[in-house]
């Protein structure tokens, strides 16, 4: 196994594939729509939704794609759509077009697809609506608000038959993706224990004051599907993850990719059991989650992962900030975005490998060559029915996790979890926290 060189595009791509094989569904990818009815040889044309933070990762990505060119932006808030639309010129040479309101690009026959960056409350809305319109989805982690969005989500990508992908891009390190494929050829002997982690110095958000909405945002639609609420002036651009009504908290913000990463490494789906702990200790404010969280996820007597978020408290954990660790019956491996490394069963350093660009985990906007990787996956998907490294059916197995973690947070006892699908086992309490309520005429439908 080569561990000290850089796989090119060529190679990562066919590595990608050997790799996921029997692990990475693909859809229904065979004669992908793009084919179908333009060639495979133009560009796939991009609308962007949601440039602050996260979005403008996405631009980068998509600029530096030569299979893909960015139609359109999309904010609802004008400076941040006027920035998105400057940035985007520079990145690419050429000026896309600028929308306020999504529904409108998805009219424009010429959008191949939708990359969703926009806060979490709207992701399966506006996934669902790009879907009816024949377009193909990038959608950032988490996939859903909500475990019955992320149903909703994985029946409509069946129906309408498009090319989708989940923003979880550790899926395409090579790294990550040739320790894992020797995880499952017994590296470590049999895997059953992933301890997952994440800790961050994220200040107080303080107590929010109502304050007339801020003239170049759009409030309204700003809150889409979540039924309405006043503007308080300590919650948008970013604080809106740490409150219920729009976000999943840390263990759904950032859990995502390292549950993800264990379940990946582990080979498993639902758990039977979930557990959660913890609470919002470190400050005094409005933050809703918690900012300290211990949960817990067994499998059927199998294996059990745990998740450690710290909100507010850096100090790291096998002297990283985020990270995965997977323990079998022959030794361990630690990773994370920047490499792995691999221990025997004495517990002796015997492999290594860095990444071949070191980031910054913690990094909120997260743009990297992981990014680029994933999201070019992602076009490569569209046009020639490439396999997806995370497609939706995965990313919502993870997703879920991060949503029974919170559930059991909530209620404050251990949920009992149908292994086949997910679903929540005599607990109608729990039970309603499993869909939301939406603003009259948003609701989405298949």
């Amino acid at each position: 196994m080569q561990t000290n060189d850089s796989l090119d595009r060529r190679d990562f791509l066919k590595a990608a594939s050997l790799a996921g094989a029997g692990l990475w569904a693909s859809g229904a990818l065979s004669a992908p729509a793009f084919a179908r009815t333009r060639s495979a040889n133009e560009r796939v044309r991009v609308a962007v939704m949601g440039l602050h933070g996260r979005g403008g990762a996405h631009l980068e990505s998509y600029a530096k794609d030569p299979n893909a060119e960015i139609a359109y932006v999309v904010d609802v808030d004008s400076q941040v759509l006027a920035r998105g639309l400057s940035d985007a010129e520079r990145l690419q040479g050429k000026r896309p077009r600028g929308a306020e309101d999504f529904r409108r690009v998805l009219e424009d026959p010429n959008v191949d697809a939708l990359s969703i960056a926009a806060p979490d409350h709207w992701h399966v809305p506006a996934a669902v609506l790009a879907l009816k319109a024949g377009k193909h989805v990038y959608v950032e982690k988490p996939l859903s608000f909500d475990p019955a969005e992320g149903e909703l989500l994985v029946r409509a990508q069946e129906k309408y038959g498009k090319v989708m992908q989940m923003g979880n891009q550790q899926r395409s390190d090579p790294p990550s993706i040739e320790v894992i494929q020797a995880i499952h050829e017994g590296l470590i002997g049999r895997p059953y224990y992933a301890r997952t982690w994440y800790a961050n110095h994220r200040g107080p958000i303080g107590h929010g004051k109502r304050t007339a909405v801020p003239t170049s945002l759009n409030y309204d639609l700003w809150q889409g599907p979540a039924p309405r609420v006043p503007y308080f002036d300590n919650r948008i651009p970013y604080n809106w993850h740490w409150f219920y009504h729009w976000g999943t908290g840390e263990i759904a913000n950032n859990g995502t990719h390292e549950l993800d990463i264990a379940r990946w490494a582990l080979g498993l789906d639902y758990p039977t059991r979930a557990t959660s702990s913890g609470g919002r200790y470190a400050f005094d404010d409005d933050w809703e989650f918690t900012d300290t969280q211990d949960a817990s996820f067994d499998f059927d007597g199998k294996a059990t992962i745990i998740w450690t978020g710290r909100s507010c408290n850096g100090f790291p954990v096998e002297g990283r900030g985020r990270g995965t660790s997977i323990h079998g019956t022959g030794g361990t491996v630690v990773m994370d975005r920047n490499g792995y490394e691999v221990y025997d069963e004495d517990n002796k350093l015997v492999k290594k490998r860095a990444g071949e660009e070191q980031v910054n985990g913690l990094d909120t906007r997260g743009g990297d060559r992981m990014t680029d990787r994933h999201i070019a996956n992602f076009i490569d998907g569209v046009r020639t029915g490439a396999k997806l490294h995370s497609p939706i059916s995965e990313g919502f197995k993870s997703t879920m996790l991060t949503h029974l973690g919170n559930i059991a947070q909530r209620t404050g006892r251990a949920l009992k979890v149908d292994p086949s699908n997910g679903h929540l086992l005599d607990d109608p309490e729990a039970m309603r926290y499993w869909a939301r309520e939406y603003e009259p005429g948003w609701e989405p439908t298949l």
